[in-house]
């Protein structure tokens, strides 16, 4: 199932992480070193569309859940492409030392979501699929990789024809955010 493309649309993920010290402490020295080269891994990838950054490159100032705690969010046009790059990868170094850098957490950090091709996902809305998942568990609005499901109807975000969820006209594949745009197939 992660190998389909579903035709207009994308694949969204977030995950959150509970930093063990201050982000610029010698303790994640290491981490902050990985996070330029991996980003550039992530956005070389195959069915990479889009990632959420700042000015700086990256999402490490971006704190909706408090100083400690930093996000990611990003884009993919499958499941097989977001697996491979998380877990067939380079990325998967990272993965493996996240001990060091990151506390275990006891609720789920990461969560998936089918959105509408050209939706760029905000922090919000990512932050409201994480919560779904957290009290009601998998469904077609909000799972993980152990139980991946398919689009279903009305479960995704955004328009599959290209549009925003707010209902602005952009053309498919636009990602104004950060300026990417999505891939060609």
């Amino acid at each position: 199932m992660l190998d389909t493309r579903h035709p207009g649309h994308h694949l969204a993920q977030f995950n959150v992480g509970l930093l063990r010290a201050p982000l610029e402490s010698p303790e994640l020295a290491d981490f902050v070193a990985l996070l330029d080269p991996i980003n550039a891994l992530a956005e070389e990838s195959p069915g990479f569309v889009w990632r959420l950054q700042t000015e700086e490159g990256d999402a490490t100032s971006v704190r909706p859940y408090g100083d400690m705690v930093i996000v990611n969010l990003s884009v993919w046009e499958s499941g097989r492409a977001l697996w491979d790059f998380a877990y067939a990868s380079r990325h998967l170094d990272v993965v493996r030392r996240r001990r060091e850098w990151f506390e275990r957490m006891a609720e789920p950090y990461l969560v998936l979501w089918w959105v509408g091709a050209g939706h760029v996902p905000t922090v919000a809305e990512a932050m409201h699929r994480l919560d779904l998942l957290r009290h009601e568990g998998p469904s077609p609005s909000a799972f993980t990789f152990r139980r991946f499901l398919p689009p279903s109807c009305g479960a995704f975000t955004g328009r599959a024809s290209g549009g925003s969820a707010r209902g602005s006209p952009r053309p498919a594949g636009t990602y104004p955010a950060t300026g990417h745009r999505a891939r060609p197939r």
